[in-house]
């Protein structure tokens, strides 16, 4: 159908023109006051997540937005919650992350490429707490900043390798005091990080003030509130914390608001967006990361008791390819990839929520393995259906979408809980998640990162719940790694402390906070033709 004026489907949720900020004909920000004039929750959230993904990915944004579209068919008012685009994928292995075929997000190449400015608010406000930061030490440096315990880097919305790690400040005296420092991508950035979180501007205020940029030389915590640096970052992400309208390809609303990964990063969509989701619409369908062991397992432990957003049922996209894949050999069967399968659904029901598997259909899929996977799913006691949102849009999902209500209807919303408490230590929170979760019987800590976690906790920062960057290929730290494994050590390798956001990152094995593009990246397919359109960003 064609895409409509951003006011009509607004309207769709009973959004007035003075409650949107509008960014062209066919974008708009929703103003914070729509909760104010929308206070009371209404909806149901539904989880979406996957098993553990190919390098393509498994289709998750193409289901949400399938999901919320099926939905739509059966009579549900439903949105979609998703992520921002980083222009690391964008550029680099994935392409676009607007969905695809007949469950896109439009108008797709203004979503993709600088959407209404938020990821530039995010990246300057980091970077002028840097640049305040690295004023401060130029000026006489009367917070008495230890230079050699300086924490906060410099960030920038592209796969760069060669920027991990970087010294400043040469050039002699007037370049500022020279010192190692590095970049990551802003997704990564811990200002992403309080955006996604913050329920409100004052929330928002807060936290920006609580980020540790770096310690004194009596060992004590310096904050961005020290350097007089939350004003101006507010000024910077005023808009940015407005969650962001637009449309499927169906003309289904869609809230599309920060850009957590899910593997370096806790992985969804903002506070807001879902919140206004709920209180708008019947279903919101909320994407999160890569598998249920990181997006999944990092808002049931770290979003939900934040925010208090319960969800009510789960869906999990599984692949033909995928299953494969985890079985060891790509033109394997496809039951050798049910272990890793049946290990997420165990998780999903150890959190307590009910799960429907999503089986995404491909055009060269065989019926009989097809049959085989639903087969498994029903034997096991779990729900399944076809998705094929891709091809079909709605009418490719009601049958899914039916399940899902059914799941949802059937939750009871008490079950649903963390596995581990605030009061556990840090190691012990990450030592459940490795156990419980990844499927280890042991966590090696390296020594710098146990000296971190003993000093964090000291300062008072151990009620804080763990955010664990690890790959996304394996449940272990190893992507090489295929299937459920048993018995294996997980490595944290180091430990940084996000105080503003409200959670320690623990980073195991080799992750690297700072992408690097491919020898052959998706920027090599990007272009504009003369009559201004982007050609070459598909998903």
């Amino acid at each position: 159908m064609p895409i409509r004026p951003i006011a009509e489907v607004a309207a769709q949720l009973g959004l007035t023109d003075d409650l949107l900020e509008p960014y062209g004909r066919y974008t708009a920000k929703i103003r914070l006051e729509t909760l104010e004039r929308f206070p009371e929750r209404r909806g149901k959230l539904i989880l979406v997540t996957a098993i553990t993904p190919t390098i393509s990915g498994e289709g998750k944004t193409v289901n949400t937005i399938g999901l919320t579209q099926g939905l739509a068919k059966r009579g549900h008012q439903a949105v979609a919650a998703l992520r921002e685009p980083s222009l690391g994928p964008v550029f680099g292995q994935k392409g676009g992350a607007t969905g695809g075929g007949r469950a896109s997000l439009v108008p797709a190449d203004k979503i993709n490429l600088h959407f209404n400015g938020d990821f530039h608010a995010i990246t300057s406000a980091h970077n002028l707490l840097a640049a305040l930061l690295d004023a401060h030490l130029h000026f006489g440096n009367e917070l008495r900043l230890d230079p050699r315990e300086i924490l906060w880097p410099r960030a920038m919305d592209v796969s760069d390798r060669a920027l991990r790690r970087i010294v400043t400040g040469l050039g002699g005296r007037d370049g500022g005091p020279a010192r190692e420092t590095g970049f990551v991508i802003t997704a990564a950035s811990e200002i992403m990080a309080i955006l996604a979180l913050s329920e409100s501007r004052a929330d928002l205020r807060r936290r920006l003030g609580e980020i540790v940029v770096g310690f004194n030389t009596d060992g004590r915590p310096v904050i961005a509130s020290d350097l007089k640096a939350v004003g101006p970052m507010m000024v910077l992400l005023n808009d940015a914390v407005m969650p962001n309208l637009v449309q499927s390809t169906e003309g289904v609303p869609a809230i599309v608001h920060a850009g957590p990964f899910a593997n370096i990063a806790h992985g969804t969509s903002s506070v807001l967006a879902q919140r206004m989701g709920l209180h708008l619409a019947d279903y919101v369908v909320n994407e999160t990361g890569f598998a249920a062991d990181l997006g999944a397992e990092k808002f049931f432990d770290l979003v939900m008791p934040a925010c208090g957003h319960v969800p009510a049922a789960a869906v999990v996209i599984v692949t033909l390819k995928a299953l494969r894949a985890q079985g060891g050999a790509p033109d394997g069967p496809v039951a050798s990839g049910f272990p890793n399968l049946d290990r997420h659904l165990a998780n999903l029901r150890r959190w307590g929520v009910p799960a429907v598997v999503a089986l995404n259909r491909f055009a060269n899929d065989s019926e009989a393995d097809l049959e085989a996977v639903l087969t498994h799913c029903r034997s096991a006691g779990v729900d399944a259906a076809l998705s094929e949102g891709y091809l079909k849009g709605g009418d490719g999902m009601t049958d899914l979408a039916d399940r899902v209500v059914a799941a949802a209807a059937a939750s009871d919303p008490g079950q649903v809980k963390p596995i581990y408490t605030a009061d556990m230590p840090l190691e012990a929170k990450i030592r459940a998640v490795a156990s419980q979760v990844y499927g280890a019987s042991t966590v090696a800590f390296k020594p710098a990162a146990r000296a971190r976690l003993e000093r964090f906790a000291g300062l008072g920062y151990d009620r804080l719940p763990v955010c664990i960057a690890k790959t996304q290929y394996s449940f272990t730290d190893d992507p090489k790694v295929m299937g459920a494994p048993e018995g294996w050590t997980l490595t944290i390798s180091d430990v940084t402390l996000s105080a503003g956001a409200g959670f320690v990152v623990a980073i195991a094995g080799s992750m690297m906070l700072m992408p690097g593009l491919g020898k052959t990246p998706q920027a090599h397919k990007l272009d504009v033709d003369d009559a201004g359109q982007v050609i070459g960003m598909d998903y």
